[in-house]
């Protein structure tokens, strides 16, 4: 894993940003992408040196001030402010906090949330905690998802499939941007330093290696909510699947459903689950 996240992110982001996009003359020689560590101190009103500091890793403490200062400069969007939070409190106490006091991923469901997987059906929808486990679903997922192997394990877990399955591969054609968003939302929804993920992170490094650990170790980045993927299904040919998320922080759960993208793909699901075609609506945009 990446010892110095905060400071990586902080530089990544810096040099991902033009002066243009700042108000700062370009100039003719730079030897930087993006924006200098001088042009963001100034615009943060920091000391270069402090900001060298944090880049660097050694310091980790940035006060909540200059957190904002640092997110307005960089022109952060809200999700990416909540990450840069997220990763200075993962340097301090919330490391060992982690460690020691923490509960294993809850794997109940709540009456209502259970009755709005009903109300779902027949859609495919499942409900993950923070490690990409399968904590319930539709029946509609479920007839989505068996012929992929995605409920395979005890308990299965999303994660998991995507990176030791083979059959992963083949199904996902988009599997390279899917792998970023598991990893990006196992980064995302909770600490590495939470020891369950930790389990996981080492069973899929030494399963799989690079493909699993070169995107752990990389820039941290926040998940989409939102998107469309394809799929080869075995049963119902080729689909095109869009994807609505619901979170549910204080549980360190989400719920994602799954929307057909065109007829053809609303037309399979419904045959899929046994049903005259119409059950299902297409929905794009």
């Amino acid at each position: 894993m990446n010892h110095n996240e905060l400071g990586t992110f902080l530089r990544t982001r810096r040099e991902a940003v033009t002066p243009a996009e700042v108000g700062l003359p370009t100039g003719l020689r730079r030897r930087t992408p993006g924006l200098r560590r001088a042009e963001l101190a100034t615009l943060a009103g920091i000391s270069v040196e402090y900001l060298t500091r944090l880049e660097q890793g050694r310091d980790r403490n940035p006060s909540p001030k200059v957190l904002a200062a640092i997110g307005d400069a960089l022109h952060l969007s809200t999700p990416d402010r909540l990450l840069l939070h997220r990763l200075v409190k993962e340097h301090g106490a919330d490391k060992e906090l982690c460690q020691t006091v923490v509960a294993p991923p809850v794997r109940t469901v709540r009456p209502t949330l259970r009755a709005l997987l009903d109300r779902l059906e027949p859609t495919p929808a499942v409900l993950l905690n923070w490690t990409g486990d399968i904590v319930a679903c539709t029946q509609g997922y479920e007839r989505y998802a068996g012929p992929l192997g995605l409920l395979d394990g005890d308990p299965p877990n999303l994660v998991r499939y995507l990176f030791t399955d083979a059959r992963a591969r083949a199904v996902f054609p988009g599997w390279d941007r899917l792998a970023d968003e598991q990893v990006a939302h196992l980064r995302h929804e909770t600490s590495l330093h939470e020891p369950h993920v930790i389990a996981l992170a080492e069973e899929l490094t030494a399963a799989v290696g690079a493909p699993f650990s070169d995107r752990l170790a990389a820039v941290p980045v926040t998940p989409s909510r939102t998107g469309t993927d394809l799929v080869d299904h075995p049963e119902a040919g080729r689909l095109r699947l869009s994807y609505e998320t619901l979170a549910f922080p204080d549980e360190g759960r989400r719920l994602v459903v799954h929307i057909p993208a065109d007829e053809a793909t609303a037309t399979a699901l419904d045959r899929l689950n046994g049903r005259r075609p119409g059950a299902l609506r297409a929905v794009s945009g």
